[in-house]
C-alpha cells in the first residue's frame, strides 16, 4: 500500500489516502512516518560520484601524442640522454599543468541538486502540524503548503486556495501554475498536471496541503538527476580530430623509425647510435608544440570569450562552438525577455497598442498608428485601473529584486505607470476594502474599492469568464448593452490574439452600494488586456546571422504550440510555414529505435512544445545521429540531462539554475541568445587558427624528419642531434604557432557553412602544402649542411651549427606563409598580427642566445660556425620563404 503510484495526477484524493493508508485530516502517526522512513529511506538525491582531482590530471595525459612522447623520454632516459628526456618531460607537465588548471571546476550537478533538498517542511502528523526536515518527509505525509514554501516532495494537491507554484525548473514555463485537487488526465504532460506540486518547485502565491507520493529519486527531478547520472557527454571535435591526427602521427613515426634504423643497420653503423638517431626521428616527427599550442590557443579563446559574457568550462569546448550545426534554444529569458509585458487593450470599438522600450514606453491607436493619450480615452483609462487595482503585485522601489507578485499583475501595474499614473496614487483615490481570492470555478479574482459613498469592484480574469459574466460593456460613448452576439464577437478577438502569442486577461467593473456585493454579476466589461513575454531585441538579427553562417536554430518550449508558434515567427525562426511538434507525440520515443519517418519529422521541426526532460534527451541524442553538433540551451534542472548529453551544453548565468551550469560547457553570464552566436563565430576563427598553426608546426616538423632521414639515408654525417631539434620544436616553432593561433579572424567567417563534423583538421590540400614547403625547407637546410662542409671546409660539428641556424631560420620565416592565398603579399591576416612580430623578435633572440651563450651553446653543441657560415645560413633560410609564396600564388585564391 505504500509504492510509488505513477498516475497520482489522475486519482481522486480518497483513492490517494487510500492507497498510502493515510487520513487526510490527521495525517500519518508519527510511529506510522517512522517505520516508512526505514523502508523508504530518507529524502535524499542520491550522490553523484564527482570527478576526482586525480580523474581531471589524468585527462591531461590520454592523448596518443603525449604517449609518444612519454616513450621517446623513457628511451632516451635509457640511453643516457637526461637532457633529452627531462626537456620532452618538461613538455608534458606543461602542457598537461595549463589543461587541469582549466577543467579544476568542473561540473558538479548533483551536488548543487542536494542542496535544494536541504529546507526544511510542515507535516501534520498524529492531527498536529509540526517542522520537520525534509528528508524525513515519507510517502503518505500530509504536507501544509503557504506562499514562499519550497516543495520538498512529490505532492497530490488536497485543499488549495488560490494556490500557484513555479514550475519553470521541471517545464521551463515561466508563469505560475495554478494548482487543483481535481484529478487530470492521465496522460497529461508535466506542466499540465495541475493537481500535482512536485519536489524544487516553489509555492508563490495561496496556501494548501497535499499528500506525499513521492520522495527521493522517486520524485520527478530525482528522476531527472537519475538522467544526469547516465547522460553521457560526448567527446569534443576538436579532442576528436586531434586524437586522429595523433594516431597517424604514431604510425608515421614508427615507420620512418624503423625505416631509418634498418638502413643504417645495412649501411654499417653502430646499432645504439642508430637507436639514437630513431629517437631523434620520433622527436622530429611529433610537433610537441602542438598540445601546448592547442591549449593555449583554446585557453586565450575561453579567455575572449569571458570577456564578452559567455564562460566557458572546458578547453575543447570552445573549438566544438564553431562546428555548431543546430542549436535547440530554450524559449523563456533566451529568446525573450523572461518578463511579461502588456501590449495591447482591446476596446470596444478600438485597439490601443504599447510600444518602445521600458522607460520610453507609449500608447498608439492601433487603427491610425499614432501616438494616443489615454487621458483622452475613458474606457482605455479604465482598463488600466482595474488592472492596478486588482493585484496583489508591488512593483517596489522598481527594481527587478524590488518586484513581488504575479508576473502578469506586475506588467498591469507597469501599464499603470505608462499611462502617467501612480499606483499608490490609484489605490489613495480608491482604498482597498476587501478582496475576493481567484476562485478556480470561475476563473475570476475581484478587489472592492471605497469611492465616494458607493464601491468600486474590479475584477479581471479569464476572458470567457468576465466576457460571461458582463452585462454590458463600456465604449467610448458610455456603456451599452451586451448581447450573445457581441460575446460571441469579443470572444472571437480574443482568441485571435491568443493565437498570436498573446495572454488575455479580461477586464470589468461595476459600482455598488454594499461592500460584500456578489462580484461577479452586472458586471461592465472595461476590455481585455494582452500580455507577452516579448522577444529581446537582439534575437531577430542572432538568428538572422546564425542562419547566414549555416546553422538551424530550434527553440523547446514549455509552452502550448499557439503561443510557441507566434514566438517562434516573431524571433525569426524557420523558413516560411512553422512545423510544430507538441511533446505529447513523442512520449515514450528511444533514440535509438525510432522509425525513419518520425526521425525525418523531428529533424524537421522548427518548434517542439510542451516538451518534457527526457524528451529534451532523446532530440539531442537524434540531432547526433544524423550527424549533426548540438548545442543546447537550458536554465532549469529539467535542462541538466540535455545539456550534458549535448556537444556544447549552454546554461543562462543570470536565471540559470546550479545543476544546469555545472552540467553545461558554457554559461552565458548575460543570458543573450546574441552571446552564442559571439561564441560560435569566435569557434570557427579559432579552429581556423589552429589548421594554420598545424599546417605551420608540421611542415617545421616534417622538414626535420627529411633532414635527419635523408642524411642517414645517403650516408651523411646526422646534421641535428635530438636535442637541437627539440629546442627548435619548443622555441622556434611554438612562439610564432601560438602567434598564428591568436588571431582574430577575417569578416566572412559567419557567412560560411558550418564544417562538416567529420572534417579532419588537415585536408588534402594541406598535406600537400605540408609536404612542399618541408620539402623546401629540407632542400635548403641539407644544401647548406653540404656547403659548410665542402665549400667552407668546416668540421662536422661547426657544420651541424649551419644546418641548425638555416633550419631555425627557414622555418621563422615560414610562418608569412600561412597566409590566405587570396590576400596581398604584405598587407595580409599574418602580417597585420602584432603576435607574430613579437613572436619572431622573441624566437631571433633565443637563437642568438643558443649561439653566443656558452653554457646553452655547449649543451646543444653548437660551435661557432664563423661569419660566412652565419651567413650561408641566413641566405639559405630565404629561400623557403620565395618557394613558398610562388606555391602560394601558383595554388590560387580559395585553396584553403
Amino acid at each position: 500500500m505504500q509504492t510509488k503510484l505513477e498516475d497520482a495526477h489522475a486519482r481522486t484524493v480518497e483513492d490517494i489516502a487510500a492507497h498510502f493508508g493515510t487520513d487526510a485530516a490527521r495525517g500519518l502517526d508519527p510511529a506510522q512516518a517512522a517505520e516508512r522512513l526505514k523502508s523508504h529511506g530518507p529524502n535524499r538525491l542520491r550522490r553523484q560520484k564527482t570527478r576526482s582531482i586525480l580523474s581531471i590530471l589524468a585527462h591531461q595525459f590520454q592523448s596518443v601524442l603525449v604517449w609518444l612522447l612519454a616513450a621517446a623520454a623513457l628511451m632516451s632516459f635509457a640511453l643516457g640522454e637526461f637532457a633529452e628526456g627531462g626537456a620532452i618531460f618538461v613538455v608534458l607537465i606543461l602542457n598537461g599543468g595549463i589543461g587541469f588548471f582549466t577543467e579544476i571546476s568542473a561540473a558538479r550537478s548533483m551536488e548543487a541538486l542536494m542542496r535544494i533538498a536541504d529546507v526544511k517542511t510542515r507535516v501534520r502528523r498524529g492531527g498536529q502540524a509540526r517542522m520537520i526536515d525534509a528528508h524525513g518527509l515519507v510517502p503518505g505525509d500530509v504536507v501544509i503548503l503557504d506562499a514562499g514554501d519550497v516543495v520538498t516532495a512529490d505532492l497530490r494537491i488536497v485543499k488549495a486556495s488560490n494556490l500557484q507554484a513555479d514550475e519553470s525548473v521541471l517545464t521551463g514555463e515561466s508563469l505560475p501554475v495554478t494548482k487543483s485537487a481535481d484529478a487530470v488526465s492521465g496522460d497529461a504532460v508535466l506542466g499540465d498536471r495541475f493537481s500535482m506540486a512536485f519536489k524544487g518547485t516553489a509555492i508563490t502565491q495561496g496556501s494548501g496541503e497535499a499528500l506525499v507520493v513521492a520522495t527521493g529519486m522517486d520524485t520527478e527531478i530525482g528522476r531527472i538527476s537519475n538522467l544526469v547520472q547516465t547522460a553521457e557527454s560526448e567527446a569534443a571535435p576538436l579532442e576528436r580530430r586531434l586524437d586522429l591526427l595523433g594516431h597517424r602521427l604514431v604510425w608515421l613515426t614508427l615507420g620512418l623509425a624503423a625505416l631509418t634504423i634498418g638502413a643504417g643497420i645495412l649501411r654499417g653503423h653502430d646499432l645504439v647510435a642508430m637507436i639514437q638517431t630513431g629517437v631523434a626521428l620520433a622527436v622530429a616527427a611529433v610537433p610537441e608544440g602542438l598540445p601546448v599550442v592547442a591549449t593555449l590557443s583554446l585557453a586565450r579563446g575561453m579567455w575572449r570569450m569571458s570577456q564578452r559574457n559567455a564562460v566557458i568550462t572546458r578547453l575543447s569546448s570552445v573549438e566544438t562552438l564553431g562546428a555548431t550545426t543546430v542549436i535547440l534554444t530554450d524559449k523563456t529569458g533566451t529568446l525573450t525577455e523572461n518578463r511579461m509585458t502588456a501590449v495591447r487593450y482591446l476596446l470596444d470599438g478600438h485597439d490601443a497598442r504599447l510600444e518602445g522600450r521600458d522607460g520610453e514606453r507609449h500608447f498608439i491607436n492601433a487603427a491610425a498608428g499614432t501616438r494616443l493619450d489615454p487621458a483622452a480615452d475613458e474606457a482605455l483609462m479604465w482598463a488600466i485601473r482595474v488592472g492596478g487595482l486588482c493585484t496583489n503585485a508591488e512593483l517596489g522601489d522598481g527594481s527587478k529584486e524590488g518586484r513581488t507578485g504575479d508576473p502578469m499583475e506586475l506588467a498591469l501595474l507597469q501599464a499603470v505607470g505608462t499611462a502617467g499614473l501612480m499606483h499608490a496614487d490609484l489605490l489613495e483615490t480608491y482604498p482597498e476594502i476587501r478582496e475576493h481570492a481567484f476562485d478556480p470555478v470561475a476563473k475570476m479574482m475581484a478587489t472592492v474599492h471605497a469611492d465616494g459613498d458607493r464601491y468600486l469592484i474590479a475584477v479581471k480574469g479569464a476572458p470567457e469568464s468576465v466576457i460571461d459574466s458582463a452585462a454590458q460593456v463600456m465604449g467610448q460613448s458610455g456603456t451599452h448593452p451586451l448581447d450573445e452576439a457581441a460575446r460571441r464577437r469579443w470572444k472571437m478577438r480574443s482568441s485571435k490574439a491568443a493565437q498570436e502569442g498573446l495572454r488575455l486577461l479580461g477586464l470589468a467593473m461595476k459600482h455598488s452600494r454594499q461592500d460584500d456585493a456578489g462580484p461577479y454579476t452586472g458586471l461592465t466589461l472595461v476590455g481585455l488586456v494582452c500580455l507577452a513575454d516579448p522577444v529581446r531585441e537582439d534575437v531577430p538579427p542572432a538568428i538572422a546571422a546564425s542562419r547566414a553562417a549555416g546553422v538551424r536554430v530550434i527553440m523547446l518550449t514549455g509552452d502550448h504550440a499557439g503561443t510557441a508558434a507566434a514566438i517562434a515567427r516573431e524571433a525569426g525562426l524557420g523558413d516560411g510555414d512553422l512545423t510544430v511538434i507538441e511533446g505529447s507525440e513523442l512520449a515514450g520515443i528511444d533514440a535509438d529505435t525510432v522509425s525513419d519517418q518520425v526521425r525525418e519529422r523531428v529533424l524537421g521541426a522548427d518548434v517542439f512544445a510542451r516538451v518534457a526532460p527526457e524528451t529534451k534527451l532523446t532530440l539531442v541524442s537524434i540531432y547526433q545521429q544524423a550527424g549533426h553538433v548540438v548545442a543546447m540551451t537550458g536554465d532549469g534542472v529539467n535542462d541538466a540531462p540535455a545539456l550534458k548529453k549535448a556537444d556544447i551544453g549552454i546554461a543562462m548565468g543570470k536565471r540559470g539554475t546550479q545543476v544546469a551550469q555545472e552540467a553545461a560547457h558554457m554559461v552565458l553570464r548575460d543570458d543573450k541568445f546574441a552571446t552564442i552566436i559571439m561564441a560560435m563565430r569566435q569557434g570557427r576563427v579559432i579552429f581556423d587558427n589552429i589548421r594554420k598553426f598545424v599546417v605551420y608546426l608540421m611542415s617545421c616538423n616534417v622538414s626535420e624528419v627529411l633532414v635527419v632521414g635523408l642524411a642517414v639515408g645517403i650516408g651523411l654525417p646526422i646534421p641535428l642531434l635530438p636535442l637541437q631539434i627539440l629546442f627548435l620544436n619548443l622555441v622556434t616553432d611554438v612562439f610564432p604557432a601560438f602567434a598564428l593561433g591568436l588571431g582574430r579572424g577575417d569578416g566572412n567567417v559567419m557567412r560560411k557553412p558550418p564544417r562538416d563534423p567529420g572534417e579532419s583538421i588537415l585536408g588534402g590540400a594541406h598535406w600537400i602544402q605540408i609536404g612542399v614547403l618541408g620539402t623546401a625547407i629540407t632542400i635548403a637546410t641539407l644544401s647548406a649542411f653540404l656547403l659548410s662542409l665542402s665549400w667552407l671546409k668546416l668540421d662536422s660539428a661547426a657544420a651541424v651549427t649551419v644546418a641548425f641556424l638555416t633550419l631555425a631560420l627557414a622555418q621563422l620565416w615560414n610562418v608569412f606563409n600561412m597566409r590566405d592565398p587570396d590576400s596581398g603579399l604584405f598587407n595580409n591576416d599574418v602580417t597585420r598580427n602584432p603576435y607574430v612580430w613579437g613572436a619572431l623578435a622573441l624566437c631571433l633572440g633565443l637563437t642568438g642566445l643558443a649561439l653566443w651563450l656558452p653554457q646553452l651553446a655547449d649543451l646543444l653543441g653548437l660551435p661557432d660556425p664563423g661569419n660566412r657560415g652565419l651567413a650561408l645560413a641566413f641566405a639559405a633560410s630565404l629561400t623557403p620563404l620565395a618557394l613558398g609564396q610562388l606555391w602560394l600564388a601558383l595554388a590560387g585564391p580559395g585553396r584553403r
